[in-house]
């Protein structure tokens, strides 16, 4: 099956059904190598020919499956966290089994937080700093880390994307090991 008609299928798939559905591990790396090949394929085409125009139009109805993919199984998920459930590891991709990691912590600060509000105090804030994360992509190979809040991270290869405590982020990315996802360059 070519790569449009899987993307396809995970799209309307996804649309269809109110809980997240099962993608290949390798989904998005296998999607980021058919966007990058018809990329170039259509760089080396006329746009003015058919098939330059059909490439571009590809290329065009590729992108808006995969934004609105990504953006419903990420509405999905902070659902479920939000429920105080969690989304089983095998129906998400290895990237959005990392940034998933993240997502939890960050729930169960907010519910500690609204406990605490409706008992009239705000305890959990020294907690809520210590769960504060930064999303990170690493450049390198990396071996795992045990975090500041004695979680262990990795190991990482090169290209990998993770939510990892701000002062680990830091010294990777001071290292340049790794580089904060959405860091103005």
């Amino acid at each position: 099956m070519r790569m449009y008609e899987m993307l396809h299928e995970a799209w309307r798939n996804e649309r269809e059904n109110s809980e997240v559905q099962k993608l290949t591990n390798d989904f998005y790396a296998t999607l980021t190598d058919y966007v990058k090949r018809i990329r170039e394929e259509s760089r080396m085409l006329d746009e003015k020919t058919v098939k330059g125009r059909l490439l571009e139009r590809e290329y065009r109805n590729a992108r808006k499956m995969i934004e609105e993919l990504v953006q419903l199984r990420y509405r999905k998920v902070l659902k479920k966290a939000g429920a105080g459930k969690t989304v089983p590891k095998e129906f998400l991709t290895a990237e959005e089994a990392r940034l998933h990691e993240g997502i939890l912590p960050l729930t169960e600060a907010y519910q500690a937080f609204l406990e605490d509000a409706l008992r009239g105090h705000i305890s959990h804030m020294e907690n809520m700093e210590r769960l504060k994360k930064t999303l990170v992509r690493f450049l390198h190979e990396t071996p795992a880390i045990v975090g500041s809040d004695m979680q262990t991270y990795g190991p990482f290869k090169s290209e990998d994307i993770t939510t990892l405590p701000v002062e680990n982020a830091r010294a990777l990315i001071k290292q340049r090991i790794a580089v904060e996802v959405g860091a103005k360059r």
